[in-house]
C-alpha cells in the first residue's frame, strides 16, 4: 500500500486534510463570534436605566456621616477626624 503512493500524493493529502481542519476549525470560530455578538446585542436591549431621582434622592446610612466638597460639590466621607472628597480628592481635618 504505501509502494503505490509517491512522496508527492502523501504531501498533497496531508495538505488538503490540514486546509480542511483549518477551515472547519475558522467556521466554527466565526460562527462563535456571531452568538458572541448576538449575546451581546441582547444584553445591550435588556439593560434598564437607573432610576436617576432615587440614586440622588437616596440619604446615606444614619451612621454615616457626609458631607459637600467646598472645593467641586462631590460627596466626602469621612475617615477618622478627615473628610475626603471622593471625586477631586480635597481633604480636611475636623
Amino acid at each position: 500500500m504505501l509502494d503505490d503512493t509517491t512522496r508527492r500524493d502523501f504531501l498533497k493529502a496531508a495538505a488538503f486534510a490540514l486546509a480542511g481542519i483549518a477551515g472547519a476549525s475558522g467556521l466554527a470560530g466565526i460562527s462563535y463570534a456571531q452568538e458572541n455578538q448576538e449575546k451581546k446585542k441582547k444584553d445591550e436591549d435588556e439593560k434598564e436605566e437607573p432610576n436617576y431621582e432615587d440614586l440622588l434622592n437616596s440619604k446615606p446610612p444614619e451612621d454615616e456621616e457626609t458631607r459637600a466638597c467646598p472645593q467641586c460639590g462631590a460627596l466626602m466621607y469621612r475617615q477618622g477626624r478627615t473628610w475626603t472628597c471622593e471625586n477631586c480628592g480635597y481633604s480636611y481635618v475636623e
